[in-house]
């Protein structure tokens, strides 16, 4: 990914969460991506996803990787570093970044700032919806979610959110998409997944995106197969 988008310093990263349970090697991921906050914490932000969570990392495989490689004091190091994590960005007050969606919970962006760490994930409520919930193409207002976990959510709740808030767009990730991003709620919304090939199970491209001094939005893909970058550009 760096290769494709600069290292840093040279280029600012934000990255949306999900940094364990992906492969055989999240110990190497969270180690760089930590290394390059603390090297240059003003070039370089995490975002906190849903694996980053004790609860859940427990069983889809990050607590054995770190009890296998090293013992499970590891393991309860970076539960209390993942409950520090940020759970959203602002990007210059027009595009609002999570891991997971919106909440009905939410009504002031306040909210999110107020919010307390270092903490756990509850099972309900905005710190949960912010990491869990998903949009849904065939739902109006606030629908159920598969999961078992938040809410889903119709294209007319993030256009009644962007219009409230003077946002542009939401970004998040929280799901496989096939060419790496995928756009809702005619472009209001954008999910981005960046792991091509997600865990050899899926054929599906990963994307990084690019704000730059406007905010027009362009999308690096990376496909599974050549992985070559491809380039497309939109204005939002």
């Amino acid at each position: 990914m760096f290769e494709y988008g600069g290292f840093p310093p040279h280029a600012n990263y934000l990255f949306l969460g999900d940094y364990v349970d992906r492969g055989k090697q999240s110990l190497e991921t969270i180690c760089l991506l930590l290394a390059y906050k603390i090297k240059y914490p003003e070039n370089f932000f995490l975002l906190r996803g849903n694996h980053e969570c004790a609860s859940i990392n427990r069983i889809y495989g990050f607590y054995d990787e770190c009890k296998r490689r090293f013992n499970v004091r590891l393991w309860k190091c970076f539960t209390e570093c993942f409950n520090c994590l940020p759970v959203a960005a602002l990007i210059d007050d027009k595009i609002l970044c999570m891991h997971g969606g919106l909440s009905p919970d939410l009504t002031n962006l306040d909210q999110i700032r107020n919010l307390s760490r270092p903490t756990a994930i509850p099972d309900t409520g905005l710190l949960c919806d912010l990491l869990w919930s998903d949009p849904d193409r065939d739902v109006k207002g606030w629908g159920m979610n598969d999961r078992g976990v938040s809410y889903t959510f119709g294209a007319d709740k993030v256009s009644e959110f962007l219009a409230k808030h003077d946002l542009d767009l939401v970004c998040r990730a929280h799901q496989v998409v096939e060419d790496g991003y995928e756009f809702f709620a005619d472009r209001q919304l954008v999910t981005i997944f960046s792991a091509p090939n997600y865990c050899g199970e899926f054929d599906n491209a990963g994307a990084m995106m690019s704000v730059d001094e406007n905010l027009m939005c362009s999308f690096q893909i990376l496909k599974p197969a050549e992985k070559k970058a491809k380039f497309m550009s939109t204005k939002m």
